[in-house]
């Protein structure tokens, strides 16, 4: 089976050679790789055309665009009916392709979801993790890729009218998987088709990604997702709106004397001890739960940020 792999960069010369190594050196080869270029720069499409040199069938387009046009005008130059999606900054397993190709054998089969390993050196990294992604202990028949790991059929993304576009846009495979969910394509989930995906280095890089997921989740609309149910994205966001309503309640009530000072107290440390536990039991080390908290109330604040954001535009 031929397979085409299709990627979006921006800005990538850090990460670009780690990624174009790890789809090189696959044990089953891609027939062609196609790159497009959102208006890089810094040295991303020099180290591209460097590689250009010793494998020809990595192709490349520059083209100012967001990155869901890139994402379909790479599909759109793509010459296989199989399409495999991944993006700058994810470095992939050698067997990935073989993996994520596997289930279309049967031709029963749409949209093929990889999985991803999130990757970081520091305790704060590791402890983001439960945060930005989904953990290998919740992964489940209900999980739905990300474009890091993902592949689908020519005909299936024609299906589902391709990723939103838009001047500038975020979380594009959230709609895209909606759409394909209720449309009815089948789905094949490859938990061993992963990539490696880096956590941010810092506090602040994290808020701006929790941020943007809240806002383009609400932008898109998308209130009850089929698969989800009540654990859909924005009902979710609506019971952190909840939790700190409760917690502001509570708390003006200690300090008008309604009830004992006692109580707020309690409260806030059986919600710090959630965040921790949260965290201790994906990793079992207290020193890496230690960043439970901080990161629940930065993933609250920015959460709330990013829908209200998105409500107002």
């Amino acid at each position: 089976m031929n397979i085409s792999i299709c990627i979006t960069v921006f800005n990538e010369e850090r990460t670009i050679s780690r990624l174009l190594d790890s789809l090189v050196n696959q044990r089953k080869k891609a027939d062609e790789i196609i790159i497009v270029d959102g208006g890089s720069t810094d040295k991303t499409l020099e180290i591209i055309r460097h590689y250009q040199k010793k494998y020809p069938y990595i192709k490349s387009i520059s083209e100012k665009c967001s990155r869901a046009h890139g994402r379909n005008l790479s599909i759109e130059l793509a010459k296989n009916e199989v399409v495999a999606i991944t993006d700058g900054g994810c470095v992939a397993d050698r067997d990935w392709i073989k993996n994520i190709s596997a289930p279309f054998a049967t031709g029963k089969v749409d949209i093929s979801a990889g999985f991803y390993h999130m990757v970081g050196n520091s305790r704060f990294q590791k402890a983001e993790s439960v945060f930005l992604g989904v953990t290998p202990r919740k992964f489940d028949m209900n999980f739905l890729p990300s474009t890091r790991s993902m592949a689908f059929t020519k005909s299936a993304w024609e299906t589902v009218g391709g990723f939103p576009e838009s001047k500038v846009n975020s979380a594009e495979d959230t709609d895209f998987n909606y759409k394909a969910v209720k449309l009815g394509l089948k789905y094949s989930r490859v938990k061993n088709a992963t990539v490696e995906w880096g956590m941010p280095e810092d506090l602040k890089e994290f808020s701006y990604k929790i941020r943007e997921y809240a806002k383009w989740d609400i932008r898109y609309g998308i209130w009850w997702h089929p698969s989800q149910g009540l654990m859909s994205h924005n009902i979710k966001v609506l019971s952190v709106f909840g939790r700190y309503a409760l917690g502001i309640l509570v708390l003006t009530l200690g300090l008008i004397g309604f009830i004992s000072p006692i109580y707020p107290l309690i409260l806030f440390l059986v919600y710090f001890f959630w965040a921790y536990r949260k965290i201790y039991l994906e990793f079992g080390d207290w020193k890496i739960s230690l960043w439970g908290p901080i990161l629940q109330i930065t993933s609250d604040m920015a959460v709330m940020a990013g829908f209200l954001s998105g409500i107002i535009r």
